[in-house]
């Protein structure tokens, strides 16, 4: 059986010094209470602000021919984290980011960002990721953090995207690279 808390600690090995601290605090790499199963334990996103999330969460780890972000629980995954594990001040750089790319997409679309094609979210990350709206660039490495942490824990992202061995095979050094057909978790 997989366990999402080391899922989650190996997960974040990738992203290096700079983890987003409620996802260190969910992984044991920093001191925090204790979470609990079921539903947040404070409301974080307004109803408009939970639903750009979610748009947002589907651009960074779109539906291709394995499920997206959405199929594998990531909007509810952030909602949970950020109610649950971080702290207001982790919580303002996400907020304030959807506020601001909300407000562009105003500026740039005249419609909200949630209303607007795949094609203007993805320029609207675009934007984020490059600075180019303010707080751009901390609302999006933060929220690229969570959707790739969500996603790569869920069921979906260890048993879909890639191949769950809760007990690796032997090693093979000699194994040719054309017959790798999926990176391989455990």
């Amino acid at each position: 059986m997989m366990d999402r808390r080391q899922a989650l600690a190996g997960v974040l090995a990738m992203f290096g010094a700079q983890v987003f601290a409620p996802l260190a605090r969910a992984a044991g790499l920093a001191p925090a209470g204790v979470i609990r199963e079921g539903a947040p334990s404070i409301q974080v996103f307004t109803p408009d602000q939970r639903a750009l999330m979610t748009a947002l969460s589907e651009r960074i780890i779109p539906t291709t021919d394995t499920p997206g972000a959405i199929a594998a629980g990531v909007p509810a995954y952030i909602e949970k984290l950020l109610a649950d594990w971080a702290l207001p001040e982790d919580q303002a750089p996400i907020l304030s980011g959807l506020a601001e790319i909300d407000s562009r997409s105003r500026q740039d679309y005249k419609i909200p960002a949630v209303d607007t094609k795949p094609e203007q979210q993805d320029a609207l990350l675009t934007l984020a990721m490059n600075d180019a709206i303010p707080n751009g660039a901390g609302f999006f490495e933060a929220f690229r953090q969570l959707v790739i942490t969500g996603y790569y824990t869920s069921e979906i992202g260890m048993t879909q995207e890639r191949e769950y061995l809760p007990v690796p095979g032997e090693y093979n050094g000699a194994f040719p690279y054309a017959q790798v057909n999926k990176v391989y978790s455990a």
